[in-house]
């Protein structure tokens, strides 16, 4: 209403889903919310468009920790929106885990479920191997697909955010959980908590990004503007349950809200988080390869 436009609203299944018809160059978006570990393979492909600081005077809200973070140090292509970890979802009622070396014992008894996810899956096995998220090097893809295969007769299944109503309804009691997810399930329960496996956990960030498609560039730069408005990503914030890279908007959540643990967990555990990165090319292929070899196992 403010700016007299209409603005169409859309959603994607995955992040692969989105870059593919932004690879069309005729995806008819003008704004687009990649997973920070999107913005190197999209600039490189020539999707996005280079952001012009002096239309978004409110990028000085964000948060110190995403003025310059590791996968776009100038913020030229994206904006940092919505951060999150990857953890474990529980039943209080059933064992307490501390780590994804929990997740491949008989507790849960195939009351339990890991993210349909590979990169996620993945991230996981690879903890426990002592490994980075984004490892690259064969044999250690190979060992954590090994892993993931030890584990899948224990699983109920791989699933995403449709685990919620199964952790609230009890019918699962462990779920390897973006912290969104486990945060909506966890305010509709008497009987759930999170925790950051002690191995160590992938962190990720949505952020918002300029199509190079767009016609409308201007009135691009002024929603991404918009958003980055205090009051704005607050409410955001507060509406979706999840949290905000916005530090003014943050003061302005309640006092539970900006101090949810499992949203702002503690630069103590912070530093066992490790950003989620592109890898290259050939390790993603084998990635792709052994995911298939999981799932069909």
């Amino acid at each position: 209403r403010e700016f007299g436009v209409h603005v169409r609203y859309a959603t994607y299944e995955s992040a692969e889903e989105m870059l593919a018809k932004a690879m069309t160059g005729n995806s008819g978006w003008d704004v687009v919310f990649p997973s920070n570990s999107y913005i190197g393979p999209m600039r490189e492909m020539g999707l996005l468009a280079p952001l012009d600081h002096r239309r978004l005077p409110n990028l000085h809200h964000l948060a110190t920790r995403f003025t310059s973070p590791p996968w776009d140090p100038s913020l030229q292509w994206s904006v940092p929106y919505m951060h999150g970890a990857t953890g474990i979802v529980y039943s209080t009622r059933s064992i307490t885990p501390a780590g994804w070396a929990d997740l491949w014992t008989q507790e849960y008894q195939r009351r339990m479920t890991m993210l349909d996810d590979p990169a996620e899956v993945f991230a996981a096995c690879l903890k426990r191997l002592g490994a980075s998220v984004n490892a690259a090097e064969a044999v250690t893809l190979r060992q954590a697909k090994d892993l993931a295969i030890q584990q899948k007769p224990l699983l109920r299944a791989y699933i995403n955010a449709e685990v919620r109503d199964q952790l609230i309804a009890g019918d699962v009691l462990a779920a390897q959980s973006w912290s969104i997810t486990a945060q909506q399930a966890i305010e509709q329960s008497d009987h759930l908590a999170f925790v950051f496996p002690r191995e160590g956990f992938p962190l990720y960030c949505d952020t918002a990004s300029i199509l190079r498609e767009s016609s409308r560039r201007e009135l691009a730069h002024d929603f991404l503007n918009y958003l980055l408005r205090p009051q704005v990503a607050a409410a955001i914030a507060s509406e979706m349950r999840t949290a905000t890279t916005n530090s003014s908007a943050r003061a302005l959540l309640s006092a539970t809200d900006r101090n949810n643990s499992n949203l702002y967990p503690s630069d103590d555990i912070l530093a066992r988080g490790e950003w989620f990165e592109a890898v290259p090319p050939v390790a993603q292929r084998l990635r792709d390869r052994l995911w298939t070899e999981v799932k069909s196992a």
